[in-house]
């Protein structure tokens, strides 16, 4: 794979690293397409450890894939958005348990990816924050995961704004499960490894399904949320704020 890295390791377990490090982990349609697979072929694994290469976890969207975007029509959006849901979909309805390894910062579609693991630990280095709507969009593809995990109330203060949070203020709103320093990363994994691998390995993958069954209806909203992002896409201010990024400026409602 290009730019995704996957290593076995012994007892069933997968890591999954991101492999873009000079641009942040950040995604763009090769690698959407690339986790979509990935994802999609495991069924016999114990446990899967995601993670980033360099600094940073995921900054979200790849540049060019937004200098892309910007000039896509409103039912190329659309395509293009469902290809990104179901990059989440793929990696929330894989029965296999998902180990988010957060090294570095998460920003815009890059919480996304934490709020689909089932487990989280994260860096006291880490920053995280709904970015896009400093951009003129939403974080609507991203919602449904997010949401469920940290609540209307939280949403609304940090989706709202886009400020960003730490890695302590994840974990109090239920997106982060532990934190711990950067030189103690590798050890809680391989404790946590320990605790997930304790299961039983079909009823890990069970148990997991009776969540997301019993608590989670995500395919009514997606037509819903991809919907959204296309329109706010498309916008006089979505083109503003993505033209603003681009181009290093900031965008008009902040020059006022």
């Amino acid at each position: 794979m290009k730019y995704l890295e996957v290593i076995d390791k012994e007892h069933g377990v997968k890591e999954v690293w991101l492999n873009r490090a000079e641009l942040h982990n950040a995604f763009n349609a090769e690698l959407i397409e690339e986790m979509i697979s990935l994802f999609e072929s495991f069924k016999d694994e114990r446990l899967i450890i995601l993670s980033g290469r360099g600094p940073s976890f995921c900054a979200g969207a790849d540049l060019n894939w937004m200098k892309a975007m910007k000039n896509y029509s409103k039912e190329e959006n659309f395509r293009d958005s469902k290809r990104l849901a179901k990059m989440f979909s793929a990696i929330n309805e894989c029965n296999i348990p998902v180990i988010g390894r957060i090294n570095g910062h998460a920003l815009g579609g890059g919480v996304g990816l934490v709020s689909v693991c089932d487990y989280v630990i994260a860096t006291t280095e880490t920053l995280m924050g709904f970015t896009e709507v400093r951009l003129g969009l939403i974080p609507a593809v991203i919602s449904p995961y997010c949401i469920s995990k940290i609540g209307e109330s939280n949403a609304r203060a940090w989706m709202l704004s886009g400020e960003r949070f730490n890695a302590e203020e994840g974990k109090r709103m239920g997106l982060v499960h532990e934190v711990c320093s950067l030189n103690d990363l590798d050890q809680k994994v391989e404790e946590i490894k320990k605790r997930f691998l304790a299961a039983g390995p079909e009823a890990a993958k069970v148990a997991k399904r009776l969540v997301r069954d019993v608590m989670r209806n995500l395919k009514s909203s997606e037509d819903f949320t991809c919907q959204m992002i296309t329109e706010r896409r498309v916008s006089s201010e979505g083109q503003e704020g993505m033209r603003a990024l681009l181009e290093k400026d900031k965008p008009a409602w902040m020059k006022k």
